[in-house]
C-alpha cells in the first residue's frame, strides 16, 4: 500500500527549552523559508507570532506567512536580525546567509550582524538528510539549538509549550513589541507603494508596474501566483495581499533555469478543478528551456494567464559579469556576449499563438498594459491559456 508517512515532530523537551527563551527573549525573530507544507502550516506560524507578537521574516521558499501580517518584517530583514537576540529559524534555507552580510558585490568578506549573544535556534527536516557533497544547504551556520524535525510538525506542540509560559507582565510586554512591529510593516508597505511609482511611465515597462497593474484586475478574484518573484525585484510580494497558503507557489528548491514555466504549469493543473485564477510572470530566458510548455497548455486546456518579463536576456548572467569585471578592473562592454536573447528579438505572443495559445503583445507601452490583462483574464475565465508579451526593464 501506498502510505503517506508522517513528518516526524520535535523532541518535547527540546520544544519546552525553545518555548522559555520564546518568551523570555526581548527582541525575538522568527525566519521561515519552507516550514509551511500544507494550510495547516501557515494557520500555526500566524498563531506562534501572535502569542509572541513577535517579528517574522519570511524567504519565501513557499507561502508560509502573510504578506501584510503587521507583524511580517521580510523587508527589514537585516535591521530585524541585527536587534534579535534570538533568532528561530524554521526550515530556514539559508541560516548563514540570515545572520551574514555577505560584503561587497566585488569582493565578498562575510561578517556577521547579529549582537554577541544572540542565541540562534534551528527547526528543520534538513538536519536529517545531509548526506552528500551536491546539496542545496548553502554554507553550515553553527546554532545553540538545532531540533532536527519537520517545522510544520513541531509548531503545535510549540505553541502550547508557548502558551503555558506567557504571563500578563509578559503578555504586556508582547503587545507593546507588536505595536511598534506594526508601525514598521505599514511603513514599509508606504514605502514599497511609493518606490513602485518610479518610472511609472517608462519603455520598456518597469517590473513594478507589471506588478501593480496586474494586482489591480486580480485582487478581487480567486488568484494565485505560480510563478516566482525573484527576477521581478520581488514587487508582487511587496505589493500584493498574500494570505492564502496557495496564492503563492514560492522558489525553485536548485535554482535552475527552466523551472518556471514547467512549475508554473504544474501548479495551474492543480488549481484548474478548484476554479481558481492562476497567473504567471514569466522569465524570458526561463522560457526557453522548456518553451513546448506553451503547446502543453494549450493541448490540455489549462487556464493560466502569462505575462512575460521579456527583458531580452539572462540578466543575473549580465549582473554577475560587470561584477567580476570589475573585481578583475576590466570593461563591460562585453558582457552581453552569451548573455542577452536579442538579434533577432524573441516575439513570444507569435511563439504562443503557434502552439495553439491566445496571445498579444510585444507591449512596451505602459498605458496598454491594463486592457490587454483584462482581455487575458476573459479568455482564462473562458478556460483557455493566454499570454501578454511585455517588453520590461531588466529588473
Amino acid at each position: 500500500k501506498y502510505v503517506v508517512p508522517a513528518p516526524p515532530a520535535g523532541d518535547q523537551s527540546t520544544v519546552n527549552e525553545v518555548a522559555k527563551m520564546l518568551v523570555a527573549a526581548e527582541n525575538p525573530v522568527i525566519v521561515t523559508s519552507r516550514s509551511a507544507r500544507t494550510p495547516a502550516g501557515l494557520k500555526s506560524l500566524v498563531e506562534l507570532a501572535e502569542l509572541l507578537q513577535c517579528a517574522v521574516i519570511d524567504q519565501h521558499r513557499r507561502m508560509n506567512f502573510p504578506s501584510r501580517h503587521p507583524l511580517n518584517q521580510s523587508w527589514n530583514s537585516r535591521g530585524i536580525v541585527g536587534n534579535a537576540d534570538l533568532v528561530l529559524g524554521l526550515e530556514t534555507y539559508d541560516f548563514y546567509g540570515v545572520v551574514h552580510a555577505l560584503g561587497g558585490q566585488t569582493r565578498v568578506i562575510p561578517r556577521s550582524i547579529i549582537k554577541p549573544g544572540t542565541k540562534l535556534v534551528s527547526i528543520s527536516s534538513s538536519d536529517l538528510f545531509y548526506k552528500s557533497n551536491y546539496q542545496n544547504f548553502q554554507r553550515f551556520e553553527d546554532v545553540d539549538i538545532a531540533i532536527a524535525a519537520d517545522a510544520e510538525a513541531t509548531l503545535p506542540s510549540l505553541i502550547e509549550a508557548v502558551k503555558k509560559l506567557i504571563t500578563e507582565d509578559r503578555k504586556r510586554v508582547f503587545q507593546a513589541r507588536g505595536v511598534k512591529l506594526a508601525e514598521s510593516s505599514k511603513q514599509s508597505l508606504e514605502q514599497n507603494r511609493t518606490n513602485a511609482t518610479y518610472a511609472w511611465d517608462a519603455s520598456p515597462i518597469s517590473t513594478a508596474r507589471m506588478s501593480a497593474e496586474l494586482w489591480a484586475q486580480i485582487k478581487n478574484e480567486d488568484w494565485s501566483l505560480v510563478s516566482d518573484t525573484i527576477w521581478i525585484s520581488y514587487w508582487p510580494l511587496r505589493l500584493w495581499d498574500f494570505d492564502k497558503h496557495y496564492h503563492y507557489i514560492g522558489g525553485a528548491g536548485g535554482e535552475g533555469v527552466g523551472y518556471m514555466a514547467p512549475a508554473a504549469l504544474g501548479a495551474a493543473v492543480a488549481n484548474k478543478k478548484h476554479g481558481r485564477l492562476s497567473v504567471c510572470i514569466q522569465s524570458d530566458g526561463d522560457l526557453m528551456m522548456a518553451p513546448g510548455c506553451l503547446w502543453t497548455a494549450a493541448h490540455h486546456k489549462i487556464p493560466m494567464l502569462t505575462l512575460m518579463h521579456n527583458n531580452r536576456a539572462y540578466h543575473m548572467e549580465i549582473m554577475q559579469l560587470q561584477r567580476m569585471a570589475n573585481q578583475h578592473n576590466r570593461g563591460i562592454d562585453t558582457c552581453d556576449i552569451g548573455t542577452t536573447i536579442k538579434d533577432p528579438n524573441i516575439d513570444y505572443a507569435q511563439m504562443a499563438r503557434s502552439m495553439g495559445v491566445e496571445a498579444e503583445g510585444p507591449i512596451s507601452d505602459p498605458s496598454a498594459l491594463g486592457p490587454a490583462i483584462k482581455r487575458g483574464i476573459a479568455a482564462v475565465k473562458r478556460g483557455n491559456p493566454y499570454l501578454i508579451d511585455v517588453i520590461t526593464q531588466p529588473r
